[in-house]
């Protein structure tokens, strides 16, 4: 498997070729690797190795790629963590993670007790005899976090193997080359960031610029700056983009086609984008355990609005039925994949791993229906998973909270929908009888131990949460109560 995306193996002829920029500096391919370098130099001089893992809590800037890449010239694990997250959501993962070492932007930040480095304080310029890179398809890259039914986040191990082969398959499947250059607006702790955006662009020798925030119309004028070929964002960006006054007019023809995934994009919106702004929006769909793409709709050939897409180029795509069996063409089941790309599992945790991937078919948890033509089409998720604006949230971990409340016996979290981010949280919650509390002191607990997204919208106190036959909560009617809501009844 290649691992032409590493610095260290780039053709010495794209020394100075644009590589990398943000709101600070530009670096070329050259520039970049020696920063690499050094960087990896000083992790060494902090203990890690071979093994370790280096978790990295930065917003988007060049430094969070430099960590990354450095980590893995040691035959290091990367694990990005949100900077947006409470001292509680982190802790959890820099100890999960077992993490020798986290990079963070203020020397001040807790870090669970781990050794930590200030991203002022990385190192620039090699000061000695910098380690040979040891790097090899087998060593995990990188472990990204993502919740399951249980509400404690897994951490998701990909190979240097699987995050080859996802930025081999984007480049086939979008024609990339060297002329190529990608706006980074996508956070970059999300595989999507890394391997789309980052990966695939430096497999060619294109260019990558990094936004460290989202604002539509700076957005756009920073297209017609910059002149990018193509950028990866998530429906409430281009629900944004799309929603800009008529005389904001900006110059986008040099973008090829924007990707759009992450959350379920309407007809209107793919349609509506690309007559107003002139290029296509690519519908795709993957999950983090898939080291991020599955399917997409091409750039050269019939896109099916409605539909994800078929499979990317090197993975298969099928439905399977409750007994195990593949259904044929036109029936609904669960979706399962497999490729190069599927994950290696999910950190310490065994029994989890066994349940995705026991059959040799990764299990995503997704509903689907594939037609004649191989196209996906999502028809519901079998996890109670909220994607909240392209952000996966997912209940159990508000439930958790909200239940350390000794005066809450129950709670529910369940999606209500949104005009602009799609999905919100809300919550719905029963009280012990002998106990009190407020939704004003419910909500203030979630806003100290979950990230701003997280926290719902609305907190709702019944005498008791509804059940179903076999006295489990239940979620279908609390999410009528929730559409109910927004209309009014």
């Amino acid at each position: 498997m290649s691992l032409a995306y590493l610095p260290w193996n780039r053709p010495t002829e794209w020394d100075d070729r644009p590589c990398l920029r943000d709101d600070r500096e530009e670096l070329t391919y050259g520039r970049f690797a020696d920063r690499v370098a050094a960087a990896a130099e000083q992790f060494a001089e902090l203990g890690v190795t071979r093994g370790s893992v280096v978790a990295i809590m930065l917003p988007n800037r060049i430094e969070l790629l430099t960590a990354i890449v450095a980590a893995w010239r040691l035959g290091a694990t990367a694990t990005p963590i949100n900077p947006t997250f409470t001292a509680t959501e982190a802790g959890y993962q820099i100890v999960d993670a077992g993490a020798a070492l986290v990079i963070v932007s203020d020397a001040s930040i807790e870090t669970a007790g781990r050794p930590r480095l200030a991203v002022a304080d990385l190192r620039t310029e090699a000061r000695g005899d910098v380690p040979a890179p040891v790097t090899a398809a087998a060593d995990l890259a990188l472990l990204i976090y993502t919740s399951g039914s249980t509400g404690k986040p897994k951490g998701v191990m990909l190979s240097h193997g699987n995050i080859s082969a996802m930025a081999l398959m984007m480049d086939q499947a979008l024609t990339l080359g060297p002329d190529d250059h990608c706006l980074l607006v996508l956070p970059l702790f999300h595989v999507n960031a890394i391997c789309v955006s980052f990966l695939a662009t430096l497999l060619n020798g294109g260019q990558l610029s990094i936004l460290s925030r989202f604002h539509p119309v700076e957005f756009m004028r920073a297209i017609e700056t910059l002149r990018p070929t193509y950028f990866s964002a998530v429906p409430t960006i281009y629900t944004f983009l799309l929603a800009l006054p008529a005389d904001v007019a900006v110059d986008t023809s040099s973008v090829r086609f924007g990707i759009c995934g992450a959350a379920p994009a309407s007809a209107e919106l793919l349609t509506g984008f690309e007559a107003r702004y002139g290029f296509p929006l690519l519908e795709g769909y993957g999950l983090t355990e898939c080291t991020c793409a599955a399917t997409a709709n091409p750039l050269d050939g019939e896109r099916k609005v409605g539909t994800v897409g078929p499979a990317l180029p090197g993975q298969t795509v099928a439905i399977m039925g409750p007994d195990g069996e593949l259904m044929p063409t036109g029936e609904r089941g669960e979706v399962v994949l497999r490729g190069d790309n599927v994950m290696q599992g999910y950190l310490n945790r065994p029994d989890a791993t066994a349940d995705a991937l026991g059959d040799g078919w990764l299990h995503t948890g997704d509903v689907g229906i594939l037609d004649e033509d191989g196209y996906l089409q999502l028809v519901d998720r079998i996890k109670d998973m909220i994607i909240r604006g392209g952000e996966n949230l997912y209940p159990k971990e508000i439930e958790t909270v909200l239940l350390h409340d000794p005066a809450v016996i129950e709670a529910a979290v369940v999606g209500q929908p949104h005009p602009v981010y799609g999905e919100v949280a809300v919550a719905y919650v029963a009280l012990h009888p002998e106990r009190s509390t407020s939704v004003e002191a419910l909500r203030d607990a979630c806003a100290t131990h979950l990230t701003k997204v997280k926290v719902p919208t609305t907190i709702t106190v019944l005498d008791a949460l509804p059940k179903n036959p076999v006295g489990k909560i239940d979620k279908p009617t609390l999410r009528t109560y929730a559409d109910a809501a927004i209309e009014g009844v």
